[in-house]
């Protein structure tokens, strides 16, 4: 049996599906389409690809995209989308499978967890009813419902909250719930799986359950810490309730309170391997030693090669037709004249903003900021960005989004901190200038007097950033002039 070569791809531009994306992209026998939300999410692709816009709540885009496809990767889930993802979580799954059997799909991958219905968290209970309500037509289509644990990556939710605690607590003292059993799989392993779903010759639908040593949370940790050469001393108390232990995380990483909270809730109950189909479907992928996986997920951040963050389907980028910038009810506009720098420089040194660079003025005041956000449950600063240097559409950089990217012209940044209005941050660079604009949206009252009471702070942050930013990029100017007159 031949491969299975027309791909739809969803989730495109969450964790794992970039990371599957660039795969499939680059491999000339697949014929691959993509359903995403937003276009310019999207990294650089083969021309061969095909994109539709749109989502699974969108029944015109999603049964052009099922179009003559042989087998539909579904790795969407509503996770923070709010009180009813449930609902969303159900409404999408039928509407995919539906038009996957309308249009003759074969085969559908989805990509769920593992865990137990009766102790599962709410979230958990979603995905395993996605994975039932996706086999629900056996009659009329295949799909192969993969379950994993905690999975280990650069970027990964997991290996991030791990990482950030390893680093930062040579001491910690944790909840009971670092004692529940999992059991993780490097990333690569987990793409392995589904890239061999392709391949797979049995009929009938599967739930393969996909999984490495089972271990504790408090055993990943350690090990994590001796594979980064780091000693580590764990003591277990009983009084840090669920919602103690969750702003324990979110003190100590970079994950907002929801999700944090979410997280807890999904430990507190085992997450281990509960048939052996991995095995029997699938002989030929051995999975890597935690350790590995751990090793591997370090070497990428400390070379720049994160591919996907957690974060990166985090929000929406939008530019409200109904509301647009140039119309919104407060802006805070200031120029800075380049003195004859060049755009290219000046535009780097944009671009460097956030993350452990800081915001080139009163770094204390950003902090500040970034505490009260996530005392408030948002993210604050300590997302940071998944690379010190390079950006992409999509990006999370600290409690915003990047909305937009023009090369040396424009940088356009979407807030996703706690505030009642919505607010974007532009950099603009034209031959002479850079021109600095915060837009916002009030809501309410609140949302006005919000604008007023922060309106002094950005007479100085503000201001200073600006000029800050000309003054790195005239030193990155220079410092390419020395080196080209070294060359």
């Amino acid at each position: 049996m031949q491969p299975m070569r027309h791909i739809l791809l969803t989730g495109a531009t969450g964790y794992i599906g970039r990371r599957l994306l660039l795969r499939l992209a680059g491999d000339p026998a697949v014929a691959l389409r993509v359903l995403v939300r937003t276009r310019a999410k999207l990294p650089q692709l083969p021309d061969r690809v095909e994109v539709v816009e749109g989502s699974t709540f969108q029944l015109d885009a999603l049964t052009a995209a099922v179009q003559g496809i042989d087998l539909a990767y579904y790795l969407i889930h509503s996770m923070g989308q709010g009180a009813d993802f449930e609902e969303m979580d159900r409404v999408s799954a039928h509407n995919f499978v539906d038009a996957c059997v309308a249009a003759g799909v074969r085969r559908i991958v989805y990509l769920g967890g593992l865990g137990r219905p009766e102790s599962a968290s709410p979230h958990l209970r979603s995905r395993m009813e996605t994975g039932a309500i996706l086999s629900s037509r056996p009659d009329r289509i295949q799909t192969i419902h993969f379950r994993a644990g905690v999975i280990i990556g650069s970027g990964s939710t997991s290996f991030e909250i791990i990482r950030h605690l390893v680093q930062k607590l040579p001491v910690m003292v944790t909840p009971r719930w670092v004692s529940t059993r999992t059991q993780p799989i490097g990333v690569n392993d987990v793409l392995a799986y589904l890239q061999a779903a392709r391949y797979l010759t049995a009929d009938g639908c599967f739930e393969v359950d996909i999984g490495g040593e089972a271990m504790t949370f408090g055993e990943m940790m350690l090990a994590t810490g001796q594979a980064m050469g780091l000693r580590r001393w764990i003591i277990r108390v009983p009084v840090l309730t669920p919602k103690l232990s969750s702003y324990w995380l979110i003190l100590f990483t970079p994950v907002p309170y929801r999700l944090a909270a979410t997280l807890v809730e999904g430990l507190r109950s085992e997450t281990v391997v509960t048939n052996d189909r991995s095995h029997q479907l699938f002989p030929g992928i051995q999975t890597e030693p935690f350790a590995q996986s751990v090793r591997t997920a370090i070497a990428e951040i400390e070379q720049r090669q994160v591919i996907s963050r957690w974060s990166d389907s985090s929000g929406e980028l939008r530019e409200d037709p109904d509301a647009p910038l140039e119309q919104a009810v407060f802006q805070d506009r200031r120029s800075y004249d380049l003195n004859g720098t060049s755009t290219a420089s000046v535009f780097r040194a944009v671009t460097a903003i956030g993350g452990e660079h800081g915001w080139f003025s009163y770094n204390i005041l950003w902090r500040l900021r970034g505490l009260i956000d996530k005392l408030a449950g948002g993210y604050g600063l300590s997302r940071g960005r998944r690379d010190p240097e390079a950006l992409r559409i999509g990006d999370s950089l600290d409690f915003w989004t990047v909305a937009d990217l023009v090369p040396d012209h424009r940088l356009l940044l979407q807030a996703q901190m706690k505030l009642p209005g919505r607010a974007w941050l532009e950099f603009l660079l034209t031959d002479r200038a850079l021109i600095q604009t915060a837009y916002y949206y009030p809501n309410g009252v609140w949302g006005r007097l919000y604008w007023y009471l922060v309106l002094p702070f950005h007479g100085l942050v503000f201001h200073k950033m600006g000029r800050s930013i000309i003054r790195e990029g005239r030193r990155i100017e220079a410092a390419g002039a020395c080196s080209r007159g070294g060359d």
